[in-house]
């Protein structure tokens, strides 16, 4: 039995090892259940996490206590970490939209000294993720949940010009290439 948990753990107490990542709380909520006996209070956190090089997650956590939830979303938003490309190590490679439920969220590169234009749970995830400068706006829902999950569904839809050369079987060079054939009819007309 010891031998079982001595193998479980030791994955787990490698990750606990690096101190690379930041976290930020996001929201805390107080929640109660009415039970026969009077109230009983508990606590739900939401927690992102990331190593501001590129790798970013989140999760919830629900306990009799803050910290304990805290704790509990923290660990869970560690396994559930995704990388994403990010261009010059600043700002996303290109414009895109997140969705989940009614929250929809727009993210868009920015030229370098923008900073992070970005409401509230939008702002913790690009701050963990290492983003510099984007500009974004959240539509629909404002429940931060949603809005995280959304801005998460966007960046995983991310694609860095060599996984979009990869997947058309061309070089980077062709796909970053500027498209000068128009302008140069135009000059000549």
């Amino acid at each position: 039995m010891a031998e079982r948990e001595n193998r479980r753990g030791r994955g787990r107490n490698r990750e606990e090892e690096t101190p690379e990542f930041a976290d930020r709380l996001v929201a805390i909520n107080r929640v109660s259940k009415t039970t026969k006996g009077g109230k009983n209070f508990g606590f739900a956190a939401l927690v992102v996490v990331g190593d501001q090089k590129g790798r970013v997650g989140f999760g919830k956590g629900k306990a009799k206590e803050v910290p304990e939830a805290i704790r509990k979303a923290t660990e869970q938003a560690k396994r559930q970490m995704i990388r994403v490309p990010l261009r010059e190590g600043r700002t996303l490679h290109h414009d895109m939209e997140g969705r989940h439920g009614a929250g929809k969220v727009v993210m868009r590169t920015a030229p370098e000294g923008t900073g992070i234009i970005a409401g509230g749970p939008m702002r913790a995830v690009f701050e963990m993720l290492g983003v510099k400068d984007v500009v974004s706006k959240s539509i629909g829902s404002q429940n931060p949940y949603n809005m995280i999950r959304a801005t998460i569904d966007g960046l995983q839809k991310e694609a860095s010009p060599r996984q979009v050369a990869a997947r058309r079987g061309k070089k980077v060079a062709d796909i970053l290439k500027k498209d000068d054939a128009p302008a140069a009819e135009a000059a000549e007309a």
